[in-house]
């Protein structure tokens, strides 16, 4: 059976500074199992922009579980919607490969806040399900608590983002943890998609301007 994960964050941050630092997430302290990050599509329609992302992650896993994972990194597609007029900010992403083993699909509302006005909250669901006969619940549970794990990772890292584009007031800004000689060696593998960001940013201007 299917597990299911919701959670809900607040960020203490504006929704345009949320939106704008997505782009930005990566690399971060806690993201060291990101290898690389590729945009390949990216189109306005009807106001949104909407774009398409492929990240190479890491796999690290259990030695119980390697007798059905043998992949040392696994590709994760990346869908996302963006809303200026609306201000809401939905991603959606999904691993390939050895998805009758172990499939994560995962959806995230980013929105202001009704009851935090000026802060951005962010809804987040997730669906982990696997389709190995006798196995298939001891891998959810598995899924469940690593996904999990790695949510409050990846809120951290977002958070450290967000904090050096856009110190709080009273605060000093972190600085920027050295990139480790491994994420260096994927520079020009990153290459392509920071210009694909520098492209989104004025893309996001004209569509939400100050």
């Amino acid at each position: 059976m299917p597990k299911y994960f919701s959670d809900t964050i607040i960020f203490n941050y504006n929704w345009d500074q949320v939106a704008q630092g997505f782009w930005k997430k990566y690399p971060n302290p806690n993201s060291k199992h990101v290898l690389t990050e590729d945009t390949y599509e990216r189109e306005v329609r009807s106001g949104k922009l909407c774009s398409k992302r492929l990240l190479s992650k890491t796999n690290n896993i259990p030695k119980w579980a390697e007798r059905f994972f043998h992949a040392k990194h696994v590709n994760i597609i990346e869908e996302s919607i963006v809303d200026p007029a609306n201000k809401i900010l939905v991603t959606y992403t999904r691993n390939l490969g050895y998805t009758k083993v172990m499939s994560v699909t995962e959806k995230v509302i980013y929105q202001e806040s009704d009851q935090h006005p000026g802060k951005t909250v962010a809804l987040r669901s997730a669906w982990i399900d696997s389709q190995v006969r006798g196995f298939s619940r001891a891998i959810c549970a598995f899924g469940y608590e690593r996904f999990k794990k790695n949510c409050n990772k990846m809120v951290g890292g977002f958070n450290h983002v967000l904090a050096n584009l856009y110190p709080l007031p009273n605060t000093i800004p972190n600085t920027f943890a050295t990139v480790s000689a491994a994420a260096k060696l994927k520079d020009a593998a990153k290459n392509a998609s920071e210009l694909a960001k520098s492209k989104a940013v004025p893309i996001y201007a004209s569509l939400h301007p100050n």
